[in-house]
């Protein structure tokens, strides 16, 4: 079998069976093969946001689909993300001249005193998978980087992970210092990591727990979607 993959020219594809082959490329996690896919659709005359939302949102979503249902797991899925990522560096440069629609901004980051960043960093690449921007902080982020990430980015949701019991306490800080300052309803605010659950979710007053990646992207897109609402209602 794997013989006959490797015949398969990608540029002598129609359009229609070359973005399923982009899916199972995805989902293979073949970065090489997602760049040519996406640079060959692009000199068809698809436009870059089109060439996101079907040829690689959409393969993204089945890949999202299964980590969810534990068919795939957190290697594939971040082999995934990265021929994901191959694919949005071309995108990214010609989204942004075009002015396409975006799903959302979120600024992500581990809190302060945690340097754990695996989960966070699956987060933030099927985030980007789903048609989201993403501004990731890194590790050990104190209450203020936050806040002046979201600020700067204008952004629509802060993102907030721990791996530790000793510092999932802090993201209650930031979202203190988020309520003192006035500035709590600008935001969705959504934690995640192993030792959270939603009731701890709910008392610290974050907007959701999400218990994995597949679970965020699912989560955003909800609020983005009321968010979108309720700006058309008033």
């Amino acid at each position: 079998m794997a013989e006959e993959e490797d015949e398969i020219i990608l540029s002598e594809l129609p359009d229609e069976e070359l973005v399923l082959q982009m899916h199972d490329d995805l989902y293979d996690g073949l970065k090489e093969e997602i760049e040519e896919g996406v640079g060959i659709l692009l000199a068809r005359g698809w436009t870059p946001y089109k060439v996101l939302t079907e040829a690689l949102v959409a393969g993204m979503t089945v890949v999202g689909n299964d980590f969810r249902d534990g068919i795939l797991f957190v290697p594939e899925v971040l082999l995934a993300a990265n021929a994901m990522k191959g694919g949005m560096a071309i995108l990214k440069p010609l989204l942004a001249e075009t002015g396409a629609p975006r799903m959302g901004k979120m600024v992500i980051g581990t809190v302060k005193g945690d340097i754990h960043d695996i989960g966070k960093n699956l987060v933030g690449m099927m985030m980007e998978g789903a048609g989201f921007e993403i501004i990731d902080l890194g590790i050990n982020n104190p209450a203020e980087d936050y806040i002046a990430a979201l600020e700067r980015e204008e952004a629509d949701i802060l993102g907030m992970s721990a791996l530790l019991t000793t510092t999932m306490p802090y993201m209650k800080v930031v979202i203190d210092t988020l309520k003192e300052q006035g500035k709590r309803q600008d935001y969705i605010v959504l934690v995640g990591g192993a030792p959270l659950n939603e009731e701890f979710g709910k008392a610290i007053g974050a907007d959701a727990y999400c218990r994995d990646a597949a679970v965020a992207v699912e989560t955003a897109k909800d609020f983005i979607a009321r968010k979108h609402n309720q700006m058309a209602a008033g």
